[in-house]
């Protein structure tokens, strides 16, 4: 069976020419750099994706601030992120004062992290306690350079629809479905098999397509594409391969929705019925809503979530703010990203962003103050995602990592989503786009 390739020459920039391309890449630190004031103004570029609730922190920072002026960029995604990072550092220039970098591609930027400012000469160590371990640790590269500050984290939780399962037979109150799902003791294989009761007893699909929960099966191992010490961890690994066939298996029964990922119809798949669970890191909520108002959606769609999720503790995702080397205003760069990343501004990015903040005392704050999520059926937001933050280790992502998900696995588990293939098929298709944008590349 031939299946098309689904390159996205776009999407990958090799590292081997990266380290080429940057060489001479200008401009810097210095020793004489003059903290910002109404009579020497600084204007400082932030370049973030997706959602990351800055705006009204923006403002705020340059009131209490003067003489600072912020120019916020915001590109639509991660992966376009990337995209526009990698390419900027290839060309030498181009890059803002205070860049975000996704979990995802992290080790694509410690491989070239003398690229960025080092963290600890604008006083990292003195704040390194603020974080939870793993994130500080993420943002350290081998020579013990901090190079980027943590925002959030991505614990997993189970969003589910209260109103389908209603109509399936199901519990809808949160806490008899995370029973319902197995509590602390959850696997994929209840998942799936409460999928195929809910599937017989409406018709319709479990999940909204496979490659979401593909890669939250993957953050769960103790080794996900890469092991622990960077060598590629795919090919050959059976356990990998039992959980593939397990949602293989899944998808065929009929599970998937076969939805488009950050999207799902401009938001309908939300209000329509299309699918009734959604794995569910912190962060995703805040995607949720703005796909369930652009749909016209809202709390009477009946959209919950449970703390528990299949396999236990697992990390999706959360993002960090470094400074690239080539800012004029190094001084003043980290001193913005040391304060967005402060617990109390992380406590109000997360009720801007619907995010789960990294550091502890953000964490312990929205915990205390349980605000509810309407939306959300006023569920207990940071009781559910600090539960859920619980056990979780931070996995190693190696420099390919983001590209492995979006343009290797995500296109061949869509050979599964529109039942054009089999399981071998499409496992072969991801072996093959791995050899030709990753391996060979």
């Amino acid at each position: 069976m031939n299946f098309s390739r689904f390159k996205k020459i776009s999407a990958i920039v090799g590292v081997a020419s990266l380290t080429f391309a940057v060489a001479g890449c200008g401009g810097g630190k210095t020793d004489t750099e003059q903290a910002a004031s109404v009579d020497n103004p600084v204007k400082l570029s932030v370049t973030t994706f997706g959602q990351f609730g800055y705006d009204d922190l923006y403002a705020e920072y340059e009131k209490q601030n003067p003489g600072v002026t912020i120019e916020a960029n915001n590109i639509d995604g991660s992966a376009n992120a990337r995209v526009d990072a990698f390419t900027k550092l290839a060309a030498g220039s181009g890059l803002s004062d205070v860049v975000a970098v996704e979990e995802g591609w992290l080790g694509q930027i410690m491989e070239v992290s003398d690229k960025f400012v080092d963290l600890n000469e604008y006083g990292a160590a003195d704040i390194k306690d603020n974080w939870v371990d793993w994130k500080f640790e993420q943002g350290t590269d081998p020579d013990g350079r901090v190079v980027g500050y943590g925002t959030d984290i991505g614990p997993q939780a189970l969003c589910f629809n209260s109103e389908l399962f209603k109509a399936a037979g199901m519990p809808t109150d949160r806490e008899e479905v995370a029973k319902l799902f197995g509590g602390d003791d959850a696997t994929w294989e209840t998942y799936f098999d409460l999928g195929r009761k809910y599937n017989e007893a409406t018709g319709k699909a479990w999940y909204d397509q496979s490659a979401f929960v593909w890669n939250s099966m993957v953050n769960q191992m103790d080794e996900g594409y890469y092991t622990a010490d960077g060598e590629l961890n795919i090919e050959g690994n059976e356990a990998m391969r039992a959980q593939f066939n397990l949602l293989a298996e899944g998808t065929a029964n009929g599970l998937s929705a076969n939805q488009k990922q950050f999207d799902w119809g401009k938001g309908k798949g939300f209000v329509d019925g299309s699918f009734a669970v959604h794995v569910c890191p912190a962060w995703m909520l805040g995607t949720i809503k703005e796909q369930l108002e652009s749909a016209g959606g809202g709390v009477q769609t009946g959209w919950d979530v449970a703390d528990v999720f299949p396999g236990g503790a697992s990390n999706w995702g959360g993002a960090f703010l470094s400074v690239p080397e080539s800012s004029e205003h190094p001084a003043e760069a980290a001193k913005l990203a040391a304060w967005l990343t402060a617990p109390e501004q992380m406590v109000k990015q997360s009720a801007a962003a619907n995010n789960f903040p990294s550091t502890l005392e953000a964490q312990e704050k929205i915990v205390e103050a349980a605000v509810p999520n309407e939306l959300f059926n006023d569920a207990p937001y940071g009781a559910i995602f600090s539960s859920r933050a619980e056990g979780v280790v931070a996995q190693f992502k190696g420099p390919q990592d983001s590209v492995i998900q979006e343009n290797v696995f995500a296109p061949a588990l869509k050979i599964l989503d529109s039942k054009s293939g089999t399981a071998d098929e499409a496992w072969n298709e991801a072996v093959t786009l791995l050899n030709e944008l990753v391996v060979n590349n």
